[in-house]
């Protein structure tokens, strides 16, 4: 299948999923974390998909779309750190826990990946 937008990128696909996996789990997250965890974790892993379709309009400028994906990246270290505080705080099992870590280093690999593969043709 050819990429024709953002929307076709595999990696974009997992990390809006994920996002919108986070965003029901986090639902039932108590009222006092509403503003403070509950707003962090869903807007880094928002971020995520948000940073790919970003530099996915900047394509032609090679290093910048790369730039993006390594903001991407960033983001998605930080999701990491609010799911640990999730756990910790006992707001989720280990289980769902291992199972967004292990999605989230799969959605890091691809996006070392595209970002070591990309090549712009003009």
């Amino acid at each position: 299948m050819a990429i024709k937008t953002f929307k076709d990128l595999n990696v974009y696909k997992l990390s809006y999923e994920l996002a919108m996996n986070i965003f029901r789990l986090v639902k039932n997250f108590s009222n006092e974390e509403k503003y403070s965890l509950v707003s962090q974790i869903v807007r880094s892993s928002r971020s995520i998909c948000a940073n790919i379709a970003e530099g996915w309009a900047k394509r032609k400028y090679e290093e910048v779309f790369k730039r993006h994906l390594i903001d991407a990246y960033g983001s998605l270290a930080e999701t990491k750190v609010w799911l640990d505080y999730s756990l910790d705080c006992n707001h989720i099992p280990k289980e769902t826990y291992g199972n967004l870590m292990e999605r989230l280093e799969v959605i890091g690999g691809k996006l070392y990946q595209l970002h070591d593969n990309w090549v712009t043709f003009e």
